[in-house]
């Protein structure tokens, strides 16, 4: 038989070294570090990764885009589009990876797309619903209690997540506004404080005194307060207020979002404010609250009141 000049693409993969699934987490989590992503980032990788193996009996590495697709229709029948769309996208950070620095030959998630999934309301707090929740946490009279009424009206004040909250520093405090330094996409902001939130602020720092942590919200014990109880006391907040709506940082930030727009605030300075990176959730925003945005243009439309 004669040979041909060109090896074929199985050819080439016997003389080609492969890297196997150690050997390829460890190249591609080094970038990572190398690129400072966050370890919230790293560790989201490692879970998407591990879960994802369970699907087959073949290495990562070994994948083809059936494989992608296998795992899309049983994950179907288990996990909400959402969370199928999260191991998605983990999976193609790591195959763009592996193809970019040819430690594949074919990138197996080439022809995949995200799974089209319904847009859901966004939920907000109306103002009664607020005023209902400050007075629950006001019944307190403690220190825990005040901290976590500031800890609220900053929250509905500026947008921040539950993430940037706990690494604010007394110092990041400057008068009206806050210097938020712990970012998802590591560049710093600054969030605008209103009288109410600042007065109360001052207060609570006063009552805080100096103590070892340098950390603003801290807990009983004078520690740094940690994410999970600060999440879990909201909610048991919602829960003595009857309110029948998730009582979370998220909700708070959409809250402020949508007050913000429906005051007239551009979807440009609305984007700096939140700290998101791509206008297109901001507009998502502009979209859905678009109603109130009707109503506001028949008030102060830029022909009202003109004789023409």
């Amino acid at each position: 038989m004669k040979r041909r000049g060109q090896l074929t693409e199985e050819e080439l993969m016997i003389i080609r070294k492969k890297v196997n699934d150690t050997e390829a987490f460890e190249k591609f989590f080094k970038d990572c570090y190398l690129r400072n992503l966050r370890p919230a980032t790293i560790e989201y990788y490692q879970n998407e990764f591990h879960a994802a193996k369970k699907f087959s009996d073949k290495q990562l590495v070994d994948w083809k885009q059936s494989d992608i697709e296998n795992l899309i229709l049983e994950s179907k029948k288990i996990m909400k589009i959402t969370t199928i769309n999260t191991r998605l996208r983990a999976l193609r950070s790591f195959y763009n990876f592996l193809f970019r620095n040819k430690l594949i030959s074919k990138n197996p998630m080439a022809n995949i797309k995200l799974l089209r999934d319904r847009q859901k309301t966004i939920e907000t707090f109306d103002s009664k619903e607020i005023e209902k929740l400050i007075s629950t946490i006001r019944k307190q009279k403690t220190f825990v209690g005040f901290r976590d009424e500031v800890i609220v009206l900053v929250f509905l004040d500026t947008g921040v997540r539950l993430s940037e909250l706990v690494g604010i520093e007394v110092i990041d405090v400057k008068e009206n506004k806050i210097i938020i330094r712990k970012t998802k996409n590591l560049f710093e902001r600054i969030v605008y404080l209103s009288e109410t939130t600042q007065e109360q602020l001052k207060r609570y720092i006063k009552i805080r005194g100096e103590i070892d942590t340098n950390k603003l919200f801290i807990s009983i014990d004078n520690k740094p307060l940690n994410p999970h109880s600060i999440q879990t006391r909201l909610t048991r907040y919602g829960k003595e207020a009857e309110i029948n709506k998730r009582v979370s940082p998220h909700t708070f930030r959409h809250t402020m979002a949508k007050r913000m727009i429906v005051s007239g605030v551009d979807a440009f300075s609305l984007m700096h404010l939140l700290g998101h990176t791509d206008i297109t959730v901001t507009k998502r925003y502009v979209n859905l609250w678009g109603q109130d945005l009707e109503q506001k243009h028949k008030l102060h439309g830029a022909l009202k009141g003109l004789k023409l």
